[in-house]
């Protein structure tokens, strides 16, 4: 639970269910007043049957976006939901988000979230940890599925461990993806499934993902999420273990999650960042 009760939020909405999901929650933890601010050819139109009203803005118009905060009155935000990645490269960006982006040495998650934080702080809005309503769906340390990790996968999700440990603190990623002693994939700014892909292609099935959260991370919107797409992704690959960090992950619709591991014979387990498996 929030230590503060939020009464009225507004939810920055990308893709995925994670918006709609985190809607859901929300409601049942008491916000009375839910406003969606929500990306077309991004975000899920589901999000509209969630929220009391939604403002639909293209992806680049970030004043236009600011404006529709603004507008709404409400001073606590959340952003959640994914991007796609390559959009970023591909949408006409207005004057407002080019000025905010010449400003920036890095362009990555930290530097580019951290800028919109503030330009919202200065219109009045607190950017909330992308966590908020969602506590209950990050799992404490243990194996959450039937199979436990075998003696070989444990040493490939410590060296995993070590590796994210070391590249999310570059800013590379959070994901690392290893198989019998060998890295195979290191997550870049194509996300999660795309190196899960990548790592499949080169070694095969019987591979083992490990995903923790950034060292130093802000969790306004830099956070782990687990969903089904993921699941899914692994069960077709013949993916054997699914590492993540206790406590820092959220689980998108977490016992379905588990049915789908279980059903396929992966091990998915909470660890400890201190190198030592769970």
């Amino acid at each position: 639970m929030n230590d503060e009760k939020i009464d009225e939020l507004v939810i920055i909405a990308g893709r995925g269910a994670y918006p709609r999901i985190l809607a859901e929650s929300a409601r049942k933890q008491g916000v009375q007043k839910l406003r969606a601010v929500a990306f077309k050819k991004e975000t899920d139109p589901v999000i509209a049957d969630c929220v009391d009203a939604v403002d639909w803005v293209t992806l680049g118009q970030f004043q236009r976006m600011l404006d529709a905060l603004e507008s709404c009155g409400i001073k606590s935000a959340v952003m959640v939901g994914q991007i796609t990645p390559t959009h970023l490269f591909r949408v006409k960006l207005d004057s407002k988000i080019l000025k905010l982006l010449a400003g920036l040495k890095e362009r990555n998650a930290d530097t580019i979230f951290g800028a919109v934080a503030e330009e919202l702080q200065q219109i009045g809005i607190s950017l909330l940890p992308a966590s908020s309503f969602m506590e209950s769906t990050m799992p404490e340390p243990g194996v959450m599925t039937q199979r436990q990790p075998a003696p070989s996968e444990i040493n490939d999700l410590q060296l995993g461990l070590r590796v994210a440990s070391a590249t999310s603190e570059l800013n590379v990623g959070q994901t690392v993806v290893v198989k019998q002693g060998t890295i195979l994939a290191v997550e870049a700014f194509d996300g999660t499934d795309a190196t899960i892909k990548r790592a499949a292609k080169l070694g095969g099935d019987s591979i083992v993902v490990v995903k923790i959260a950034g060292r130093g991370h802000d969790m306004r919107f830099d956070i782990p999420i687990v969903g089904t797409r993921t699941i899914k992704l692994l069960v077709k690959l013949k993916a054997t273990v699914l590492a993540v960090e206790a406590r820092k992950t959220i689980f998108l619709e977490k016992e379905e999650i588990v049915r789908r591991a279980d059903s396929a014979g992966i091990c998915i387990t909470a660890v400890e960042m201190k190198g030592q498996a769970t």
